[in-house]
């Protein structure tokens, strides 16, 4: 359902999408900065903020239509600022991004109210795309009941966060995970387990004829 990459070479502005406002939260800059030269040559006002409280703060005083939020922050995480947005303003549409491809994160952002998700790296014409498609992308998953991840696939994401937290060291990780290191390299030389199969959603009643 999440994509890096928008189809051929599609670019999409504010009257496509149907909004004028956006906000973006990312503790990048580079990253922050770059959509919102982005979003503004695509004609929204863009408003930025770094964390939480800088992103209430400025929400509350010019809410926008549009936001776009990083999952994983210092501080209060993304999925607490998703709640915290609905709650000034319910008819905001919000997209998640994600640098870890978490994918419980991302399902529970889906469940509290975000339009979708997207693995970073997304640039600007994803995300919009994401906006784009959202209302038939909520649809479906008011229908399909997405399934919970394997133990197996939440431990390896587990271990992946605690060594990115580490800076990548794995002594530290694994002093932290609890586990031998060199335990901890036997599982960090494995692949990602596979999540569950999404449900097949019928769609032959809507169907056109050749």
């Amino acid at each position: 359902m999440s994509s890096g990459s928008h189809v051929g070479s599609a670019v999409y502005d504010c009257r496509a999408v149907g909004a004028d406002s956006i906000l973006v939260v990312d503790d990048t800059s580079i990253l922050r900065d770059r959509l919102s030269v982005a979003f503004q040559q695509r004609g929204f006002r863009v408003e930025t903020a770094s964390n939480f409280d800088e992103a209430v703060e400025v929400f509350t005083r010019r809410p926008t239509e549009l936001a776009v939020l990083d999952l994983r922050m210092p501080g209060r995480s993304g999925l607490e600022l998703l709640g915290k947005l609905l709650q000034i303003h319910p008819q905001t549409r919000i997209i998640m991004l994600s640098g870890f491809g978490s994918i419980p994160a991302s399902i529970d952002a889906v469940r509290m109210g975000a339009v979708n998700f997207l693995s970073k790296p997304a640039d600007a014409d994803d995300i919009l795309c994401q906006f784009i498609r959202g209302d038939a992308l909520s649809t479906m998953q008011s229908v399909v009941e997405f399934p919970a991840p394997s133990l197996a696939r939440t431990e390896w994401e587990h271990i992946h966060r605690v060594l990115a937290d580490c800076g990548g060291n794995i002594s530290e990780a694994a002093r932290r995970l609890g586990i031998h290191r060199r335990s901890l390299q036997r599982k960090l030389r494995k692949r990602a387990p596979e999540d569950p199969p999404l449900p097949i959603v019928d769609d032959s009643n809507d169907d056109s004829d050749d």
